[in-house]
């Protein structure tokens, strides 16, 4: 019974990126606080990167896609939009990852920096000329501040559930 309750523990932690990815795609975790302002940041951005970055076969490129292709449902995007903009993030990732001799929280933050403006460069360039949704870009800035800046935090929190996901 002990040894069933630690294994389930276990594969919850193992899972737990995967499951707050999913989640966050499906509930619009792009959170906004409307008596703050314009407080909103991109979580599934930052687990994209972070995941891609420290442990890339804890979440697979496939099931990033699938959660982009659901995330393109809740918010009533074009089908395949979020799925290539994480693929977008997943690129720079990968890119830091192989070049990379000594990880840093705060070289890794510059490369998600460089990361998320593209990102949201792309995706407001393609909203905005091809499918000619109106797009605020100072809610665009505000939320890639936010991002970049939350990126710290959960990187942190990231590091601490890491090695007790193995």
């Amino acid at each position: 019974m002990v040894q069933k309750k630690i294994n389930i523990k276990n594969k919850l932690l193992r899972y737990f990126p995967l499951i707050l990815l999913y989640f966050s795609v499906l509930n619009e975790f792009d959170i906004d606080v409307a008596s703050l302002g314009l407080f909103s940041f991109n979580l599934p951005f930052i687990i994209i990167f972070y995941w891609s970055l420290r442990d890339p076969d804890h979440i697979g490129n496939g099931l990033i896609f699938i959660s982009g292709i659901l995330n393109d449902v809740t918010l009533g995007y074009p089908i395949g939009l979020s799925s290539f903009i994480y693929l977008i993030i997943i690129a720079f990732a990968s890119y830091l990852r192989n070049i990379t001799l000594r990880p840093s929280t705060y070289k890794d933050s510059l490369i998600f920096l460089i990361a998320i403006l593209f990102a949201n460069s792309v995706n407001a360039s393609i909203l905005s000329f091809i499918f000619a949704i109106e797009i605020n870009f100072f809610e665009i800035i505000a939320n890639i501040l936010f991002t970049f800046l939350l990126y710290f935090l959960f990187a942190r929190i990231f590091n601490y559930l890491k090695p007790m996901s193995v």
